[in-house]
């Protein structure tokens, strides 16, 4: 793990979980990094004058009750508790919001209530992990400089990122890579809370590989160094539909959830306790350390003394040898089917990786053909050592860990062209009724054994309530919920492969008697904010709205007012999504957005 801040390497001052009452419900803190930053916060504190903001860093620890109230107070102050993001109206000097950075929404700032260390106790930066009904805070240490740093950042009187400024949020953090490690740590205890630490999915087939951006980008994995036999640990291989699947396939969100599950604060103390000693990170997986809780180690575990055994591989694996890789790989698109506006197709995906390799090898994984794929961001697993990136190549090398985990994470432009390309339109022909027409192709450009497993085409009328609809597709079945018309394209079972197909479905829908809804005005905006994460404090909180509804707002007080021909979907805009909601299809016929091109 990357590391940064005070004495070089990632370490955790302190964790808390608060519940949806805003009730810390757990805690943690690591005695031996606090010391380190009271005792660089004395040496910082030594050299304040006049002119370096006037006031010394705060090096007190707060309790439990005083963290709960300044995370209450924040949230007052900006609305939710992600905050705006953006420099609103009702943005103090001081707030996060005030920096004008939607990062703020994710890294915070809370300011602690202790007389004997003056008003100015900032406690910066804090990781926000929203996960279920739960807040997840995790405080990684830095420098005290860099707090004072983001101090002045919080008073400044401009907004954003300006250009050639001496300071910004940016530079600031590509300063910590502890952020990095502290993000790792608070979505590891998220999933742990969530009862969603699960290893990632790896198919086990003995088919051939159905395609996606790894083929074109592999060239041999070749394997060294195998050595040392030990002990096996059975990891589950969790089965998994086809990556083809991911032409369509849905995306993974943290999606808030009603209720909250009991928190299990004995496998927290012994996760936090195991993968973090002294508040270092070494071994974030779950399974791991449930691995050595249930297993123990035994001399026979020990590997050869010339081997030096990473934090990851607790155990090594001895028996028949394979290794494993499955491809998940999402298409996101914005179809516009306008001359003026260009479509906006791009994939981002991960491979998942099993390695039962005996000893302790050394993984080769060349990438080829970057520039071809288009690729434009990687990432890796911590166990992989990456060498500066060539022209048009990349070299991996890694020691697995133990079980299935995520190799590496990428984003490309979208080579192959859209798996479902045409247009959609809709028009209000009166107050209540639409008439629409969708014209697609289905899998133009894909050969076999690429396969779509399942495509539905949804129209969405948030604002309308949906009574009927008349019309029939030329394939498929249709369907209506309350909010939506449902177009069921391909049946699951029923897949696509080696062909593509035209599906064109025009009819009507009709609403329920419009009635004018108009959303509560920004300009009372503050405190009436419910936190979009949290459904628990939406259901308990009067006249508010989530933090989406008012950036949307903001965003179409500038439009002219709407009529009859778009009486919904946020009083402008309007669009059909394809299965997982990052694939849309915009109206041809109304107001959609669109990111302008830089002019040279």
């Amino acid at each position: 793990m990357s590391g940064g801040g005070v004495g070089g390497g990632c370490s955790i001052r302190a964790i808390w979980i608060l519940n949806s009452l805003d009730a810390v419900v757990f805690s943690r803190r690591f005695p031996v990094v606090e010391k380190r930053w009271r005792t660089a916060c004395r040496s910082e504190n030594e050299k304040v004058t006049e002119n370096s903001l006037s006031y010394s860093v705060f090096s007190l620890f707060p309790s439990d009750s005083e963290l709960a109230a300044a995370f209450v107070e924040r949230k007052q102050r900006e609305g939710s508790a992600r905050g705006f993001g953006i420099r609103v109206s009702q943005s103090s000097v001081g707030s996060d919001s005030w920096v004008d950075d939607p990062i703020t929404r994710h890294i915070i700032g809370l300011y602690i209530k202790k007389e004997e260390e003056g008003d100015n106790n900032l406690l910066w930066p804090l990781i926000l992990h929203i996960k279920g009904s739960y807040c997840i805070l995790v405080l990684p240490l830095v420098e005290p400089r860099h707090v004072k740093a983001y101090a002045r950042l919080c008073q400044r009187s401009d907004c954003g990122n300006a250009v050639g400024a001496d300071e910004s949020l940016s530079s600031l953090l590509l300063d910590l890579p502890s952020i990095t490690g502290a993000f790792m740590v608070a979505h590891a205890i998220g999933d742990i809370v969530a009862g969603d630490a699960v290893e990632p999915e790896v198919l086990v087939s003995a088919s051939p590989s159905v395609g996606g951006l790894l083929d074109s980008l592999t060239g041999s994995i070749g394997i060294s160094g195998i050595s040392s036999r030990a002990k096996p640990v059975a990891a589950p291989v969790a089965s998994s539909i086809p990556s083809s699947t991911a032409v369509t396939g849905a995306v993974a969100v943290d999606a808030p959830k009603i209720g909250s599950r009991p928190l299990d604060k004995d496998a927290l103390r012994t996760f936090i306790s195991s993968s973090m000693p002294f508040g270092t990170p070494l071994d974030l997986s779950y399974s791991n350390i449930s691995a050595i809780k249930v297993n123990g180690f035994s001399s026979s575990d020990l590997p050869p003394a010339d081997l030096k055994q990473p934090a990851w591989k607790p155990y090594l694996y001895k028996g028949k040898q394979r290794m494993l890789f499955t491809i998940h790989e999402t298409v996101h698109a914005a179809m516009y089917d306008r001359d003026e506006i260009p479509d906006n197709i791009s994939v981002s995906g991960q491979i998942n990786c099993r390695a039962e390799l005996e000893g302790l090898p050394d993984v080769s994984f060349p990438l080829t053909g970057l520039n071809a794929a288009h690729v434009e961001v990687l990432s890796f697993h911590p166990c992989a050592q990456v060498s500066e990136r060539g022209v048009d190549k990349q070299a991996v090398m890694f020691s697995p860990p133990l079980g299935n985990f995520i190799l590496l994470r990428y984003q490309a432009s979208c080579g192959h062209g859209p798996p479902i390309k045409g247009f959609y339109q809709l028009s209000m022909v009166s107050e209540d009724k639409g008439a629409f027409l969708f014209k697609l192709r289905l899998m133009e450009g894909y050969k076999s054994p690429l396969t779509m497993e399942f495509c539905t085409v949804s129209m969405p009328f948030p604002r309308r309530r949906v009574v009927s609809f008349d019309g029939t597709p030329s394939i498929g079945t249709v369907s209506t919920t309350e909010h939506s018309v449902e177009w069921k394209i391909v049946s699951s079972g029923r897949g696509l492969s080696g062909k593509s197909i035209e599906a064109t479905f025009p009819g009507t829908v009709n609403f329920a008697p419009w009635q004018t809804q108009r959303l509560p005005s920004s300009r009372s905006f503050l405190g009436s904010i419910a936190d979009e994460d949290s459904d628990v404090e939406t259901e308990n909180s009067n006249n508010m709205v989530n933090m989406e509804e008012f950036i949307m707002e903001k965003l179409i007080n500038d439009l002219p007012p709407v009529d009859l021909e778009e009486p919904f979907c946020w009083q402008a805009y309007n669009y059909a999504k394809v299965t997982s909601g990052d694939y849309i299809l915009w109206n041809t016929l109304g107001k959609c957005p669109s990111a302008a091109a830089e002019k040279v």
